[in-house]
């Protein structure tokens, strides 16, 4: 008999996990609040359905759930520890692309006692992160060697031929959730001391490094690092940062945005402004002589990439803004799904590196460089591809009883990311390993 997933949500990355899973003879129910959207996705499939479904229709999904042997949960993350208890309640398997909750982590018992498996962070990064990380550390650590130093960098953009406005960046998945992961704090730890930066400081001393056949590149720091030295297992690590890539001008034009206040969330009275008031009404500026008082307040001039990059934004107009109420944030990230989208003719790119400064059992020093360098294509874009494929393979091979484990889990342990990873490799997404300097500005 067939075996049967659902799938909740019909967004920018789904198009690749459903057409994998109807390629190896899964039936799939696609549920989106737009039914149409669902349909669209399935055409030319004869073994999937769409079915309109709405976060709220608690009767609807019970019916589904008790119908499919696994469940995919790519709606926004706020609903998973929802999904996830209907599927601990009707013995149902579960798999997600998200940051695991402490909600979701607080359900291993029941999960293990329902003898099923909530997979969550089973994307790109996070998920595919962790998969080549293990993986290396596992074969450092049963080679009797020890990571002094680790560092996860990663990026979601644009191929170098698209990167060509002011904030060198085009969006290939949520805008508004890049935006927001602009206002988060970070910590990391380096040589052997923990440096906290608060958001006002997330973008102001980004590491300078060149990835092959793209450049030089900047990376910002990621969330918090530190929690991930017991994740990975590496008690004896003595620097350990996760960061984000982004070219040239993007973390400089966010600062910007950031210390004028433009991504923050209190509520505003918007009517009848213009984008100009707004910014100067946010910073106590005089909206006629707005981008003088900028560049006075923050000593630059008009060279400066950030300030180029946000008068070609918008928030320096004298346009009216289209909402009456909102925020800030909501104004920025509008105007950026409005000019900074992926067109559909250019390609979007993945790059991850990890970097590994070990020492082996004989106490000689090496540092091992993992990269991937993955490009869209017509089917698909890569950020698409390279989160939706390895949650594909999850599913599969939790259906196929390769994956037996139970209860709440990120794809850490090697009886799930080795096979997972096998697979991708086999599809063309792995990363490319070698022993190397590398700076770090």
């Amino acid at each position: 008999m067939k075996k049967k997933v659902l799938i909740l949500g019909a967004g920018m990355i789904v198009k690749p996990i459903v057409h994998y899973l109807l390629d190896n003879n899964v039936e799939v129910t696609l549920a989106s609040r737009t039914k149409e959207k669902a349909e669209k996705v399935l055409d030319g499939y004869s073994n999937g359905s769409a079915v309109a479904w709405s976060v709220g229709q608690d009767d609807i999904l019970n019916d589904l759930i008790i119908n499919h042997d696994l469940v995919v949960s790519l709606l926004p993350y706020i609903h998973h520890v929802m999904v996830a208890k209907r599927c601990i309640f009707n013995k149902t398997n579960m798999l997600t692309t998200s940051y695991v909750s402490k909600e979701m982590k607080d359900l291993d018992k029941d999960a293990k006692e329902a003898g099923v498996i909530i997979l969550n962070e089973l994307g790109v990064d996070p998920g595919f992160d962790h998969m080549t990380a293990m993986e290396i550390i596992d074969r450092v650590h049963g080679e009797g060697g020890s990571v002094n130093e680790f560092y996860s960098l990663c990026g979601a953009l644009c191929a170098p031929e698209a990167s060509n406005n002011p904030f060198k960046y085009k969006f290939s998945w949520s805008p508004k959730g890049v935006v927001m992961a602009s206002n988060n704090d970070a910590q990391f730890l380096k040589n052997g001391k923990v440096v906290k930066i608060e958001t006002s400081g997330l973008f102001k001393n980004p590491l300078k490094i060149n990835f092959p056949n793209i450049g030089n590149m900047e990376v910002y720091p990621n969330r918090d690092s530190l929690e991930y030295i017991s994740i990975y297992d590496i008690p004896e690590v003595k620097t350990m940062y996760r960061g984000t890539f982004r070219y040239k001008n993007w973390c400089e034009a966010l600062d910007l945005l950031k210390e004028l206040k433009l991504t923050t969330y209190a509520k505003l009275n918007l009517k009848g402004k213009t984008f100009a008031e707004i910014t100067a009404n946010l910073n106590g500026f005089d909206v006629k002589s707005l981008k003088q008082e900028i560049k006075d307040k923050f000593k630059i001039d008009d060279s400066n990439s950030g300030l180029k990059a946000i008068e070609w934004l918008g928030v320096l107009d004298t346009t009216p803004v289209h909402l009456e109420k909102g925020s800030a944030f909501d104004l920025v990230s509008d105007l950026m799904v409005e000019k900074m989208m992926l067109g559909k003719t250019e390609r979007d790119m993945v790059i991850m590196q990890h970097i590994f400064k070990i020492t082996k059992s004989n106490g000689d020093k090496e540092t091992i460089v993992s990269r991937l360098l993955d490009y869209g294509n017509k089917d698909y874009t890569s950020i698409a591809r390279t989160v939706a494929l390895p949650a594909a393979i999850g599913v599969k091979l939790i259906l196929e009883e390769k994956i037996t484990d139970t209860g709440v889990h990120i794809p850490i342990k090697k009886s799930i990311y080795a096979p997972i990873l096998k697979e991708l490799k086999a599809l063309g997404i792995s990363m490319n390993e070698q022993i190397e300097d590398v700076i770090l500005g």
